[in-house]
């Protein structure tokens, strides 16, 4: 006959103080959702990729428009913890030598590639679009190549650059400005690869409406996201002080999305500067899940003050935030009011 076990009298007391020391990990497992705000200070323009590998992979306009930085995280309130490493740094001279704007970081086709946008180092304001790659599984790791310009059929003004996947096909999605336009506007194409568009480009939206025109006429930093039967790309308009804000376009599915009559305009702005809660000028987004996919979550910028001395360019503050992105019952989304800064509430 075996022997019951016999353990000291303090037993339990110890799996009590192991539960408590363990309780703030389970905690934190149990609710990926719980993050404060800002995510990450003094990042403009973010951008939030959910890899397979479980990572958040995060980059942003650095306030000396120098560098490219990339972190990661499996949450997102990690990422403001997250070593920033620096995966490239503009050029001396020559093209990619000034105003290092929007990255975003892509996997496509088993390698990384981010897109951003520089100046010349003497000629600042000719903004084109480039590309780095990386063929490492690991971002953080490997080398980061220069893949050049991408182009896109015309030299202009060109900025803020994204891709997409809808039903095979892959998408370059970005702004410029044409020859004869106040301002900049939004672009479509198909990319037959990760470095080059092809066919024709289609012109999406442009700043005709009062709020999208306020100091400057912008349409710029699309984003996309498909749900509910329905393509939906969010823009930001007009300065980037106060007035800065975000737009929405819309798509059936299955509609031909280079067809500019497949899209429908909001005719309000659907994300604005709140005073109540004290976020002015929220804008240039990303849509980002739930490790599980379940809860869509809207990433974005904003300041904690109207007033801008100078340039607002040259204001360091405007903070990467995130907040949960609710639905309409007919199936569109409901972005809210930027939320309150501090912990997250559903």
């Amino acid at each position: 006959m075996d022997h019951p076990l016999i353990l000291p009298v303090h037993f339990p007391r110890l799996l009590l103080l192991t539960a408590v020391l363990l309780l703030p990990l389970a905690t934190h497992a149990a609710d990926p959702l719980a993050w404060t705000n800002p995510i990450v200070k003094q990042r403009a323009d973010p951008h939030v990729y959910l890899h397979t590998d479980g990572y958040y992979y995060f980059m942003g306009t650095v306030p000396e428009y120098d560098r490219l930085e990339l972190r990661r995280a499996k949450t997102l309130g990690e990422l403001a913890t997250a070593e920033a490493k620096t995966i490239w740094r503009k050029h001396a001279t020559g093209e990619m030598g000034a105003h290092i704007w929007a990255p975003e970081i892509h996997f496509i086709g088993g390698k990384w590639y981010v897109y951003f946008a520089a100046g010349g180092a003497r000629a600042v304001w000719e903004i084109r679009l480039y590309v780095l790659e990386n063929s490492s599984a690991n971002p953080l790791e490997g080398e980061w190549i220069e893949r050049g310009q991408l182009k896109t059929g015309w030299e202009s003004f060109a900025l803020d650059a994204t891709t997409f996947e809808l039903r095979g096909t892959r998408y370059l999605l970005w702004t410029q400005r044409e020859e004869k336009s106040k301002g900049t506007n939004l672009y479509l194409a198909k990319m037959d690869t990760p470095l080059s568009i092809t066919g024709p480009h289609t012109l999406l939206s442009q700043p005709d409406l009062p709020w999208e025109q306020w100091k400057y006429w912008v349409n710029e930093g699309p984003a996309f996201l498909h749900k509910n039967g329905r393509v939906f790309i969010s823009y930001s308009a007009s300065a980037t002080d106060a007035h800065y804000c975000l737009g929405l376009i819309t798509a059936d599915e299955n509609a031909d999305l280079l067809d500019p009559k497949s899209w429908a305009k909001s005719p309000t702005p659907v994300f604005t500067t709140n005073e109540a809660t004290g976020q002015f000028g929220p804008g240039h987004n990303c849509f980002t899940t739930s490790p599980d996919g379940k809860t869509d979550i809207l990433v974005y910028h904003a300041r904690t003050y109207r007033d801008i001395a100078g340039d607002p360019l040259h204001d360091p503050n405007r903070h990467a935030r995130a907040q949960i992105l609710h639905w309409h019952a007919d199936g569109t989304p409901d972005f809210g009011v930027p939320v309150v800064d501090g912990p997250t509430a559903r």
